[in-house]
């Protein structure tokens, strides 16, 4: 059974765009957020399987989130998201335990396969 997933981008376009790809693959999206801090929020309320996490948002970036859900939940699994030109932010988002990264725009088959290496 494919897990849960909470989607964090600060566009709201590309939260659709995301939710649309794992949910026709069976993924439970059972949450989104527009920025860091909700994010964080959102997943000590749901404990997601995995968070899709976008590295660039207002508030709290992706980086800072994703620090602050892994210190709050070490077992996290965070795949990051990002732009072309970010690669010392994907770095960064590796070395404090993001477990993939995927590259916008997002190719609906890369989705998939990162999501399926880290949870199934």
């Amino acid at each position: 059974m494919p897990g849960t997933v909470l989607i964090v981008d600060d566009a709201a376009f590309m939260r659709m765009l995301l939710k649309d790809i794992l949910t026709k693959a069976g993924y439970d999206v059972v949450a989104e957020a527009e920025n860091g801090r909700d994010a964080v929020e959102k997943y000590l309320n749901h404990k997601p399987d995995l968070v899709t996490m976008d590295i660039t948002m207002p508030e709290m970036n992706g980086i800072d989130a994703a620090r602050a859900i892994r210190t709050a939940d070490p077992a996290a699994k965070i795949v990051m998201c990002s732009a072309m030109g970010q690669q010392s932010m994907v770095i960064e988002a590796i070395q404090i335990g993001a477990s993939d990264f995927i590259v916008k725009p997002f190719q609906p088959a890369r989705v998939i396969d990162a999501v399926k290496k880290v949870i199934g």
